[in-house]
């Protein structure tokens, strides 16, 4: 028998970074956590995150942490 394939992530990029080369894209995992890569590089590294990770930093960035 045959074992399911993983579907592919389906990747995204903020409205924000126009046509600008210094972007990162994000995707949501299985589980609810994300993956984020370097939109110039598709094939490269990928860092991953757990739901909680993601969810300190996206805290960190509305308190302004990374000011």
């Amino acid at each position: 028998m045959a074992l399911p394939q993983p579907q592919p992530l389906t990747w995204r990029k903020s409205s924000y970074s126009g046509s600008g080369d210094n972007c990162v894209e994000v995707a949501a995992l299985p589980g609810g956590g994300q993956a984020v890569r370097d939109s110039k590089n598709p094939d490269g590294p990928v860092l991953t995150f757990t739901p909680g990770e993601w969810n300190a930093f996206i805290e960190g960035v509305k308190d302004g942490e990374f000011d």
